[in-house]
């Protein structure tokens, strides 16, 4: 439980991922959740077999992303430390995703107004505030300039879920 909270607290930008050495336990558990949680987010929002699909295209993705950047830094024995700070910070990302998917349904079904521009509002909360926790993830594990952790970031953002996604729309 204490490795988690550090890892936790890395996503409130208070804790340096790089200096926590995950277990192979803590890391299958982080993955296992990562896979579920997604499937669960994505059977809200599609078909769960299509969404199911899509998770395993995203970690998949996750996995290659990470393992291609560790081999371009050449600082491959970084590779379970690395994505296991990513993965713990989208699960909690994904937590609050279906948090905000429970809160979409009860202001629909209690028709609400402004239910629209509440979930918009949340989603681009959600993914600026993932972006700033992976850039921040990278600041810390490579020694990026800001700007630098910030792109690849996005681009590890458009890699693992804009991929996966348009795979699916083919």
């Amino acid at each position: 439980m204490n490795l988690l909270l550090k890892y936790l607290s890395s996503c409130w930008f208070l804790h340096d991922p790089s200096e926590l050495t995950p277990t192979k336990s803590f890391m299958w558990k982080n993955v296992t959740f990562y896979f579920i949680s997604g499937c669960i987010v994505e059977g809200l929002i599609a078909d769960p077999a299509d969404g199911t699909l899509e998770v395993m295209g995203r970690t998949i993705m996750a996995f290659t992303t990470v393992a291609l950047l560790l081999l371009k830094e050449k600082k491959w024995q970084f590779y379970s430390r690395l994505y296991t700070s990513i993965f713990v910070c989208e699960n909690l990302i994904m937590t609050l995703a279906v948090l905000a998917e429970i809160l979409d349904f009860w202001l629909v079904m209690n028709h609400k107004p402004h239910r629209e521009e509440i979930g918009i509002g949340l989603a681009v909360f959600l993914v600026a505030w993932y972006i700033a926790i992976v850039s921040y993830i990278f600041r810390r594990f490579f020694a990026y300039k800001t700007s630098v952790s910030i792109l690849f970031a996005f681009a590890y953002f458009v890699m693992t879920y804009g991929i996966p996604m348009l795979l699916m729309d083919i």
